[in-house]
């Protein structure tokens, strides 16, 4: 089964908790702090192998995660961190955020390596708190959570060239005859379900050509396998239009070379951009002359074009001479421009204060999420150590701004606070 469009569900790794200990000797119970940092979580990512052809691996398994820091130990032991996930893709896969639908990264390379999403900041020690005026801190941090992400994938076939045409036109034939390529082949529509690819030797030089499955009115709005197959000519540096010009199945050459050509712009200006070759096939088929003398008046000026039996590959040797040719002039194959879009981690000074129906100030923002993890409400100094961040920060000036008074409730995350001015 080619599946070319998935849906999945990443996750890096949590970062491990910083533990809060002290050292012990013989005949003292309790002597410095020597609480050890938590490990980082581990990382996504995603590596383009060219052995893989299809996404079919993600229609069964979806969700994805890297393994989590170990918590900090005594002795100043640094916690381990998280297993890195690798996940493997076929080279030419595109990574979306769900979300936005905005590109993060063209594994187009095989053995390209991107990282996706960042693993959680193992949480500080109580060894790492220690001050001139804090000797003893009973408190530490604890790691940072991370987020699961929603992500799309979508393969782009790589080739260099991209057979297109209406169904059964002669595409898959034509690329057997061409190629080492031994596509389904058969006298009804849509014996292509899925991109075939072929190398083509061309004397000493070879290219590769995708024999996309065939268009038809309608496909840029998404009719019949529409966008499922248009993203695969998007990669290609040129395109043969493969035309039956023997009009057998009551269809006109021209009109079907003229749709053909408004799918692509419809669909993509660029795509429409592309350098040409017009293959007219089905030329040993009687009555096919008529036909092709009326295409060859038509288009015989702005396009090649080459008549030829994919049956008999009488006159495809000539088409894939001008292939060549054309391909020479052409820049190489490159990956997807587009503005690099990460996931960011929140600003840590960052918070809102809003009131609730009760008439408490409830502070919010990544600075509260920040405090969760720093402090332990239970130890005077912890809270000391809120209170001067709270201060550092502007929060109790906001505080002071929007009115609040001594007695007034003030709420950080589960905990409730009498504000003293």
């Amino acid at each position: 089964m080619f599946t070319d469009r998935e849906i999945i569900t990443v996750k890096s790794g949590d970062g491990g908790d910083g533990m809060t200990s002290f050292m012990r000797f013989k005949g003292k119970a309790s002597g410095g702090p020597d609480g050890g940092d938590g490990g980082d979580g581990g990382d996504v990512y995603f590596v383009g192998d060219a052995s893989k052809s299809s996404l079919i691996d993600f229609k069964f398994e979806k969700k994805f995660r890297a393994g989590d820091g170990e918590r900090g130990d005594s002795n100043n032991c640094h916690g381990r961190n998280g297993a890195d996930t690798v996940i493997r893709v076929p080279a030419g896969t595109v990574i979306k955020d769900f979300e936005s639908g905005r590109i993060m990264a063209d594994v187009y390379y095989d053995g390209q390596k991107v990282k996706i999403a960042a693993g959680g900041k193992g949480g500080k020690g109580n060894a790492r708190f220690t001050t001139s005026r804090r000797h003893t801190p009973h408190f530490s941090q604890k790691g940072e959570q991370t987020p699961p992400h929603k992500l799309i994938l979508e393969l782009k076939v790589i080739a260099d060239v991209g057979l297109v045409g209406f169904p059964n036109v002669g595409k898959s034939t034509i690329l057997s005859k061409i190629s080492g390529a031994k596509p389904k082949i058969a006298n009804y529509h849509f014996t292509t379900i899925s991109p075939n690819l072929g190398v083509v030797s061309h004397y000493d030089e070879s290219f590769v050509v995708a024999d996309i499955p065939g268009l038809i009115e309608g496909a840029a709005e998404g009719a019949g396998l529409g966008h499922d197959f248009l993203r695969h000519i998007e990669r290609t540096r040129m395109l043969v239009h493969v035309v039956d010009v023997s009009g057998v199945e009551g269809r006109d050459p021209v009109d079907d070379f003229e749709k053909i050509n408004k799918e692509l712009a419809e669909y993509s200006e660029t795509l429409a951009a592309l350098p040409a070759v017009v293959v007219l096939n089905k030329c040993d088929i009687a009555g096919a002359e008529k036909n092709l003398a009326a295409f060859k008046k038509k288009y015989g000026r702005k396009y090649s074009l080459f008549p030829c039996s994919a049956i008999t590959g009488e006159g495809l040797r000539a088409a894939l001479d001008e292939v060549w040719n054309v391909l020479k002039t052409l820049p190489p194959a490159a990956p997807v421009e587009f503005e690099p879009f990460e996931y960011e981690k929140p600003d840590e000074n960052g918070f809102e204060i809003e009131k609730d129906e009760d008439g408490a100030f409830v502070v919010i923002g990544p600075l509260v999420d920040m405090l969760i993890r720093n402090v332990v409400v239970s130890d005077y100094q912890s809270l000391a150590y809120m209170q001067s961040i709270l201060k550092d920060k502007g929060v109790i000036k906001e505080l002071k701004r929007l009115g609040a008074k001594d007695g007034d409730v003030v709420v950080i995350g589960d905990v409730e606070f009498d504000f003293i001015d």
